[in-house]
């Protein structure tokens, strides 16, 4: 039978935590939305939070598709997509081994020291990049595994995609195709390790209506903002959610 969750302080922190997700998706390629999950667990279980999260992603990657559905750099999708499926794979065959606290650490750590690199002056190289079948499969590997683990797999994508200096819609529709496929996989899973009860679903259904808002005012601030203030506040929340992951990780072990 579904409870649904009587206390307020999940909802003041689980109402702000989708919308900041919908506007990642739907304006800025997802960085944002990694804020989205840490949120919901300050009220939470990080487990319960990612699983709360997963079909409310779900539901705002079709809605982002609607926007962006001719709009994704298809050669990176296609370089992209099996190393995400594999990297799904091991994050779910190794789930009862693997520390989640270690693993933010990790991201955490090279999104802040990729941000830095590239924001510093000569960091950036003066062409942009190509895209690599090799760096394409390892990025996107190392996302479908730290995805599955904690909804992280933002930054990696981003390492990955941000030295091509796409066309700022290409770049958000790409994002959106890859979590598509992404958070789709993940499903399978999720499901299959039982994180998918009626309670969490039920939870899950309650905030998904904020799932369109979300994405319209995502759509809205990618309209008006120009390409080098995008790419401006992408490295501005890429290194936050480094900086976030981080500390959770190193509290994580510490309280260990």
């Amino acid at each position: 039978m579904f409870t649904p969750p009587d206390d307020i302080l999940f909802y003041l922190a689980a109402i702000p935590a989708v919308l900041i997700a919908g506007i990642g998706k739907g304006g800025f390629g997802g960085s944002i939305g990694m804020l989205a999950t840490p949120l919901i667990a300050l009220t939470t279980s990080p487990l319960q939070a990612a699983a709360i999260m997963l079909p409310i992603l779900c539901t705002m990657d079709v809605l982002g598709l609607m926007a962006y559905r001719t709009r994704a750099s298809w050669r990176n999708l296609a370089l992209m997509a099996p190393g995400a499926v594999l990297g799904i794979v091991v994050g779910a065959l190794t789930f009862d081994y693997m520390d989640e606290d270690v693993i933010r650490v990790m991201i955490g750590a090279i999104a802040i020291l990729f941000t830095v690199k590239n924001v510093l002056p000569g960091g950036s190289s003066g062409q942009p990049a190509s895209p690599s079948m090799t760096k394409g499969s390892f990025w996107s590997g190392i996302s479908g595994f730290t995805s599955f683990v904690a909804h992280a797999g933002g930054p990696p994508v981003q390492m990955y995609l941000l030295p091509q200096r796409l066309d700022k819609t290409v770049y958000v529709g790409t994002t959106v195709w890859f979590f598509f496929l992404v958070n789709y996989v993940k499903l399978i899973p999720y499901g299959y390790l039982g994180q998918l009860t009626l309670n969490n679903l039920g939870t899950s259904l309650i905030l998904a209506p904020l799932a369109p808002l979300g994405i319209w005012l995502g759509l809205k601030l990618h309209s008006r903002v120009n390409e080098i203030w995008f790419y401006r506040v992408i490295y501005f929340f890429l290194i936050i959610a480094g900086v976030k992951l981080t500390i959770d990780g190193v509290t994580g072990l510490l309280a260990a």
